[in-house]
């Protein structure tokens, strides 16, 4: 199973950006910078609002401006579902 979950996750970074509104936590995981605390946290603060836009990642403690810069070919914030 794990095997499988790493090619589906190779598969997603070779040929798609990774979305901040859907990632699980090892999709998060594969941008350069994001270790398992901030993946959490990102999905933490997922949970209670909504990215409206790449940038918006920055707004999760410890995720900045040189991260958006590392990873901005691999990002998308897919739009905004009304709860």
């Amino acid at each position: 199973m794990k095997i499988l979950a790493m090619v589906i996750l190779g598969f997603s970074i070779l040929f798609g950006a990774v979305d901040i509104n859907t990632a699980d936590k090892e999709e998060l995981m594969s941008l350069k910078g994001l270790g398992d605390k901030k993946a959490a946290a990102v999905i933490e603060y997922r949970a209670k609002n909504c990215f409206e836009s790449v940038e918006g990642i920055t707004k999760v403690k410890g995720i900045g401006k040189k991260f958006i810069e590392k990873n901005r070919d691999n990002l998308t914030a897919s739009e905004c579902k009304t709860k």
